[in-house]
């Protein structure tokens, strides 16, 4: 079975020889990986209280002990401040996540699901999970191997940034 970044190798070596498009060989696949899974959970969220970003905000506030500052919570999801703060704002007008004023820097907010938020989360994130083991099953007996290439890849990159 040809991989799909065979062609688009042969094209460039055509076009360009000198150029090493081995990276196309991990990039390309995991592209592709992220752009089916978005496709196969974007279902999901179609009449759910929460979109598939502010869920991914949303469960990482969830089970915080305490509220957070919205720029750590950038840096833990490796987001934009910008992007944070959008996707809190909207979250913040439909009552799912409150921000209040830090007692220790006057220029941070602390942020913390509502209840409702809470509640949002519980009602579709076990839909995504379901969902996600559907999707895996096919893996069988090279989910161990796939989840140890998965993380050393991770470990490599975040060394490198």
């Amino acid at each position: 079975m040809s991989r799909s970044t065979d062609r688009v190798h042969e094209l460039w070596a055509a076009a360009r020889p000198d150029l090493d498009t081995s990276p196309m060989e991990v990039v390309g696949p995991l592209k592709r990986v992220i752009a089916l899974l978005g496709e196969a959970l974007d279902p999901l969220y179609v009449d759910a209280a929460l979109t598939g970003a502010e869920l991914d905000v949303c469960l990482r506030l969830r089970h915080d002990p305490s509220p957070t500052i919205a720029r750590h919570l950038a840096d833990r999801m490796r987001h934009s401040r910008a992007a944070i703060s959008k996707t809190l704002t909207r979250l913040e007008s439909r009552g799912l996540v409150v921000r209040e004023p830090s007692p220790t820097d006057r220029r941070a907010a602390l942020v913390r699901l509502t209840p409702a938020g809470e509640a949002a989360v519980d009602a579709i994130f076990p839909r995504q999970l379901a969902r996600e083991a559907e999707l895996l099953e096919g893996l069988g007996a090279d989910r161990e191997r796939v989840i140890e290439a998965l993380n050393l890849l991770a470990d490599v990159l975040s060394r490198r940034m």
